[in-house]
């Protein structure tokens, strides 16, 4: 039998479910199970023309993804939902898929996560701290989370994830680059197959400080956090400034980019691939996978979401699951 992956239908209100039906209609190496509202997908299916047939998910029975259909587990939503008004009454509806799919994960029910667009803002707003998947995930687990978004041969990991940029330059320490590289490093060997895995840092300031005028993190901090990495066997250079380590030739020397924070490296890879583009979690002991845009609430019932995204995402967790 294939892999079974689990896929999170995200904000109710957002685009997450109307995408879920739309990968639903195509064939899938894979036995799909989605979390999601049952008759919020009926709704969103009907309002949108889409044809999808919803199978209810019975765990002990093996059920191969069939073009047009969807298996569904169902979750109640606390409220209806209306796409593109969020409601802080389904905000524990949303963290309920991502506890449910963890647990499920976990004990192997599932091969692999696949996860839809959340809303942070209106998770945090009902009173529930949610910083993002990484980290939700990351908590559950008890595991150190690295946040890599890869686009074909691009793959940039973020050595700080979802933070003020005030907060990032205290949040880089040197224990704390060796730990993300590590990870990075031995799930590009793990999950790529790549035997010595070539690691581009960037400099955290412009210019990668230039010579300590711009800033000093890259001679207090980077440079010897890479120097010990050296030492351990690493192949890692740097810090090289952000600016240019994304030039096509310089990036052809290296198989990934760690990036010092969140907008220091998305942006490229989000102009390199918006359409597909996957972030995928590291350091788990599960696998893990994402589409890389947000909620799209503006979108949300008009059929014009592009669903490229989370199927790249759904597509590498099935070669990543047939790997393990």
């Amino acid at each position: 039998m294939p892999p079974r992956i689990v896929l999170t239908s995200g904000e109710p209100a957002g685009v997450g479910p109307e995408l879920c039906l739309a990968i639903a209609a195509r064939p899938l190496g894979c036995e799909l199970v989605c979390l999601a509202d049952r008759t919020l997908l009926a709704e969103r299916a009907a309002a949108l023309g889409l044809h999808v047939r919803l199978r209810e998910y019975r765990a002990q029975a093996p059920c191969p993804h069939e073009p047009g259909s969807l298996t569904v587990e169902h979750h109640a939503l606390a409220a209806a939902s209306v796409p593109g008004r969020l409601d802080m009454r389904n905000a524990r509806y949303v963290t309920g898929l991502l506890e449910r799919a963890c647990t499920g994960a976990l004990a192997g029910e599932f091969a692999a996560i696949v996860t839809a667009p959340v809303h942070k803002g209106v998770i945090n707003d009902a009173g529930m701290p949610f910083t993002g998947h990484t980290e939700f995930f990351a908590e559950r687990t008890g595991a150190c989370p690295v946040m890599m978004l890869t686009t074909g041969a691009l793959r940039v990991a973020l050595a700080t994830t979802h933070l003020p940029l005030a907060q990032v330059s205290a949040a880089i320490t040197r224990e704390s680059l060796l730990r993300t590289t590590t990870i990075l490093d031995r799930d590009l060997k793990r999950w790529w197959g790549l035997a010595r895995p070539r690691i581009a840092l960037c400099g955290l300031n412009p210019h990668a400080g230039e010579s300590g005028h711009l800033g000093d993190e890259e001679i207090r901090v980077i440079t010897p956090a890479i120097a010990m990495l050296r030492a351990s066997g690493l192949d890692v250079t740097g810090p090289l400034p952000a600016d240019t380590v994304f030039v096509p030739r310089v990036l052809a020397g290296f198989d990934a980019v760690l990036a010092m924070y969140h907008d220091q490296g998305l942006p490229v890879i989000k102009h390199a691939g918006f359409d597909s583009a996957v972030n995928v979690t590291l350091g788990l002991p599960i696998l893990r996978t994402s589409v890389d845009h947000g909620t799209a609430l503006e979108l949300a019932g008009t059929g014009r979401a592009e669903s490229g995204s989370l199927l790249a995402a759904l597509e590498l967790a099935l070669t990543l699951a047939q790997r393990a």
